[in-house]
């Protein structure tokens, strides 16, 4: 079963969660309510996810008291400002039908190449947010994809800090700097990709751990993300794989392994940097 991590704010988010990028209606459902006969109850997706309104039934579905889930969405980047953040909100609640949403996120930082003042998209949407906290719609309020600069311009006139930001965190790309950054401030880290889209699965020093700890390369990967304190997102619609990633609490990476797979080379980087929206960088595996 998964533990907890008290954020900054006072409230609990689970050690680990189920990820819905991407997933069908069909599968969706059928896959939270696995998740949840196999102990997850943090439950992740997004307005650009275009799934709200599945994983809101899933979650009807799964039979688990409300107040025993904790459920993510996010504002999408081309919804920031302080009426649009509102009305963004507003409608992922519908959908969801729900009457509260754990956790809500900016999914991407407003940037040079898209507003004439980022700063002020950012800092309205995060006031947004912020009244809609103190309205109880909201329990705990983030921010995902922020490198440090765009952190500490928030920061300048936020009256709550963000409770979290998350990023995209897997062996061979961590971001030091911002968990480094997140952390001097209190801010939790939540890992997107963590298995890096699969690239992972065929690097030899992750094979030779996980036969070393007679467990899957996968939660190696996962083991790791949660020794740092983070929080992985592993998304599966396959019962296997859905279960195998809950199973990484009976086990610990000695600080050695911790070491060396913090030096892996660069592998399974998605190009995306919140600075050059919408345009990427070419992939490296």
């Amino acid at each position: 079963m998964t533990s907890f991590i008290t954020l900054n704010d006072g409230n609990s988010i689970p050690s680990i969660g189920f990820g819905t990028y991407k997933a069908t209606e069909e599968e969706a459902i059928d896959a939270i309510k696995f998740a949840v006969e196999k102990g997850y109850r943090l439950f992740d997706t997004a307005a650009k996810y275009e799934n709200e309104a599945v994983v809101g039934a899933g979650i009807r579905k799964s039979g688990i008291p409300r107040t025993a889930l904790f459920i993510t969405t996010k504002l999408w980047r081309e919804e920031l400002g302080y009426n649009e953040a509102k009305k963004a909100f507003e409608r992922s609640l519908q959908l969801l039908q729900l009457d509260y949403i754990d956790l809500y996120l900016i999914h991407w930082p407003a940037n040079a190449r898209n507003y004439d003042n980022w700063q002020k998209a950012n800092a309205d949407s995060w006031k947004a947010m912020e009244e809609l906290q103190q309205e109880g719609k909201i329990k705990s309020i983030g921010v995902s994809n922020f490198f440090p600069v765009q952190l500490g311009a928030l920061m300048q006139t936020a009256k709550v800090r963000p409770a979290l930001n998350q990023i995209e965190f897997h062996p061979g790309y961590w971001q030091p700097e911002v968990t480094g950054y997140c952390k001097q401030h209190n801010i939790a880290i939540e890992a997107w990709s963590p298995l890096a889209r699969g690239r992972v699965f065929k690097n030899p020093l992750l094979q030779s751990l996980a036969k070393k700890h007679n467990k899957s390369v996968s939660q190696i990967c996962l083991r790791w993300i949660i020794e740092h304190g983070a929080i992985p997102i592993p998304k599966s619609t396959t019962k296997e794989r859905i279960a195998e990633n809950m199973d990484v609490f009976d086990f610990n990476l000695a600080d050695e392994e911790i070491e060396q797979i913090n030096n892996l080379p660069q592998m399974g980087f998605s190009g995306e940097l919140p600075d050059l929206w919408p345009e990427r960088l070419p992939l490296v595996d």
